[in-house]
């Protein structure tokens, strides 16, 4: 069984409770961005765009690269990889659970169908 790191799971499900944050993942998806560009597309300042930068950064979802006086981010594959293998635990879980309810479902319309057969 995989093991994970609940600090990290903890911290990258906190970054992307966030809209902003879920948008600059979304933004940095498409292509790698600057500080300043996201804080425009996101009409925020651009105090506020690093801190939400850091806190994805620091969960492992942003990696930052600092070149000349410019902050270019790009999506931490990491981090995003560690999240989805979690959801995927659970995806996998469920859908065998479903496929179970499924039989169950189909054999009791057989049942029925057979049932009602017998009394006419």
């Amino acid at each position: 069984m995989v093991q994970f790191n609940q600090a990290h799971l903890d911290a990258s499900f906190a970054a992307l409770s966030d809209v902003t944050r879920r948008g600059v993942l979304e933004q940095l998806g498409r292509a790698d961005a600057s500080i300043t560009d996201l804080a425009d597309r996101f009409e925020m300042s651009l105090t506020g765009m690093k801190k939400h930068v850091g806190v994805l950064e620091q969960a492992g979802l942003v990696i930052t690269e600092k070149v000349g006086r410019v902050r270019n981010c790009k999506l931490g594959v990491r981090g995003l990889q560690e999240v989805a293998a979690w959801i995927e635990r659970y995806h996998q879980l469920w859908d065998a659970r479903f496929c179970a309810l499924d039989q169950i479902v189909e054999e009791l319309k057989r049942k029925e169908k057979i049932d009602g057969r017998k009394k006419k």
